[in-house]
C-alpha cells in the first residue's frame, strides 16, 4: 500500500512539474499574447484531461481494493463462524461425556450404598 501511495505522489509531482514547465516554456517563447494564451488554454485542458483520467484510475483501484477487502472480511467472518460452531460442538460433546461419567459414578455409588445397606441389614 505504501508503494501505491508513493506512486501517486510521484504522479502528482510529475503532473505539477509538467504544468509548471509547459507554462514557463509558453510564457518565455517569442509569440504574440493571443497565441500564448491559446497554447496555455490548450495545454491546461490537456492536463485537466490527464488529471481526470488519473483520478478515475485511482477511484477504480480504490473500488477494487474495497471489494477485495469486503470479500476477505466475509471469508474471515465465515471461518470465525465455522470455528465457533465447531467449538460449541466440542463443548457440548465434552459436557455430555462429563454428564455420562457423573451418572455412571452416581450409579456406582448408589450400588455401593445399596450393597452396604444390604450387608448391614443381613448382619442385624
Amino acid at each position: 500500500m505504501a508503494s501505491n501511495q508513493g506512486g501517486a505522489e510521484f504522479l502528482a509531482g510529475l503532473i505539477i512539474g509538467g504544468l509548471v514547465g509547459a507554462t514557463l516554456a509558453l510564457l518565455l517563447a517569442p509569440q504574440s499574447g493571443e497565441e500564448t494564451r491559446a497554447q496555455i488554454r490548450d495545454r491546461s485542458l490537456e492536463f485537466k484531461d490527464r488529471a481526470e483520467e488519473g483520478v478515475l484510475e485511482a477511484r477504480q483501484r480504490a473500488e477494487h481494493q474495497v471489494l477485495t477487502l469486503q470479500e476477505k472480511s466475509k471469508e474471515a467472518l465465515e471461518k470465525s463462524k465455522q470455528s465457533a460452531t465447531e467449538a460449541v460442538g466440542r463443548v457440548k460433546e465434552s459436557a455430555t461425556h462429563a454428564a455420562d461419567r457423573v451418572k455412571e459414578s452416581a450409579a456406582q455409588a448408589a450400588a455401593r450404598v445399596k450393597n452396604a445397606a444390604g450387608e448391614e441389614a443381613s448382619e442385624a
